[in-house]
């Protein structure tokens, strides 16, 4: 049994023994504990408390602790003194599209010189851009690519991602898409979700309003029952956007993945009051997604509801857009989770650190709420709240430990410094180091 003691912990961070989702007013609940010991066995928590109750036996590996010298001298000790670091859950990322082919620089210099999100989609940019790329790309190299932008995850302290298909658009590139994620659950230490985004616009051959339903079939029955024979995806879906798909569409979309066993989610109201918040509330999604636009009904639907609001801050940073209305959510008793939206074309970044830092600065979360709303809640928008996002006795090791702070509240406030010292996953350090398992290529 591999035993692991970290000592001397400045703060140890969002400390809970018994976790549940964090609604309204409780997201600004955040326990932690000073000058304190965290105990992994198995690359779970096993224990922690001040250093004044640190059992006799636990004392034992103090022998093998290093000195507080501003750096881990050996991260594979059995026991490691964090003098002056805070160590708090990895973030958990609920919502990202990071397996794609290429970069869209080129698209954001269009939206510099002034052009629209849409006016670039209409013009074969945005997401048939990636969809084209895709086609083109192996899998094996996008394998690779994804690979190498997990391993950036992790050393930005992300331990829990969840990634989407929708740049394939016909059945072989959704297919393809899945199968990279598949390969990346298998191969990494991160916890990984699979959503199936197939709808995330239409194809080419399918724009015109008479067509869509010949794509709402391909999806249904040529991609999902492929899906679900292969165990390919967790979730499922929808983009409900005026200009890709409306309520009935979406609908009939998530239905079907409800009767292949996937929960749904939903891109909602991110460019217009959509119906998407309400539709995915009707339909029981576990969580509904951007949130940029929003009134009082869709508030208080929200509200009413065991559907997480995801708030992808970084995307309506990048696009210039109004950012998510953080506080009036909370007010109202919604439940809301933080993620990165990591995609090529409107949020180029999976760097959880800046999507913290921007919901304080911009959305005027607090740092308690944001760092909430980025671990537990984050976990339970992938259905991972009883394994990951707190301190909590029996969970994944998953853990970030800064370097020397002030504060907390240091983490959002200094948004442009590097302030993380180690990342563990699954109780093994892997910052600065290659993460434990290899990419391999298999002639897929």
């Amino acid at each position: 049994m591999s035993s692991r003691l970290i000592y001397n912990i400045k703060q140890l961070v969002n400390t809970r023994r018994e976790t549940y989702l964090l609604r309204g007013a409780a997201l600004a609940d955040l326990p932690c504990i000073d000058h304190a010991w965290l105990h992994i066995e198995d690359g779970r928590i096993a224990g922690y408390g001040p250093m004044s109750t640190l059992p006799r036996d636990l004392r034992l590996l103090l022998d093998e602790g290093e000195d507080s010298t501003g750096e881990f001298a050996d991260p594979d000790a059995r026991a490691i003194d964090a003098g002056g670091r805070f160590v708090l859950p990895a973030w958990c990322d609920s919502h990202t599209h990071l397996v794609y082919a290429g970069s869209r620089e080129a698209e954001f210099v269009d939206k510099l010189r002034g052009l629209s999100y849409a006016e670039i989609a209409a013009r074969g940019g945005g997401i048939l851009n990636s969809a084209r790329q895709l086609a083109d790309a192996t899998e094996d190299a996008l394998f690779n690519a994804a690979w190498q932008r997990l391993q950036e995850l992790a050393r930005l302290g992300t331990g829990a991602v969840e990634i989407k298909s929708g740049y394939g658009l016909t059945v072989e590139g959704e297919l393809k898409m899945l199968r990279v994620i598949k390969r990346l659950k298998e191969k990494s230490p991160l916890t990984i979700k699979a959503t199936f985004l197939g709808a995330h616009t239409y194809p080419p051959a399918y724009k015109d309003d008479s067509d869509h339903q010949g794509y709402i079939n391909l999806m249904i029955e040529d991609m999902l029952p492929v899906i679900a024979r292969e165990g390919l995806a967790d979730y499922i879906d929808v983009f409900c956007e005026e200009g890709f798909f409306n309520v009935a569409e979406t609908e009939q979309i998530l239905r079907a993945g409800i009767q292949h066993g996937l929960r749904p989610k939903i891109h909602a109201n991110q460019l217009h009051l959509s119906g998407g918040v309400e539709t995915g509330v009707r339909l029981g999604a576990l969580s509904v997604d951007h949130l940029e636009t929003m009134d009082a009904s869709a508030i208080g639907a929200l509200a009413g509801s065991d559907t997480i609001g995801t708030l992808l801050p970084t995307a309506a940073f990048f696009l210039r857009m109004p950012f998510q209305p953080a506080r009036e959510l909370l007010d109202a008793g919604c439940a809301i989770a933080l993620a990165s939206d990591y995609n090529p074309g409107s949020s180029p970044s999976g760097n959880m650190n800046l999507v913290v830092a921007i919901s304080c600065i911009q959305m005027r979360l607090l740092p308690e709420e944001a760092i909430n709303a980025a671990t537990v809640n984050g976990a339970y928008a992938m259905s991972l709240g009883h394994e990951l996002g707190s301190i909590t006795p029996g969970k994944k090791a998953n853990l970030i430990i800064t370097r020397p702070l002030p504060s907390l509240a240091y983490l959002p406030y200094a948004f442009g410094s590097d302030l993380i010292d180690q990342v563990m996953i699954g109780g093994e350090f892997i910052r600065d180091k290659s993460l434990i398992r290899k990419p391999v290529n298999t002639g897929t």
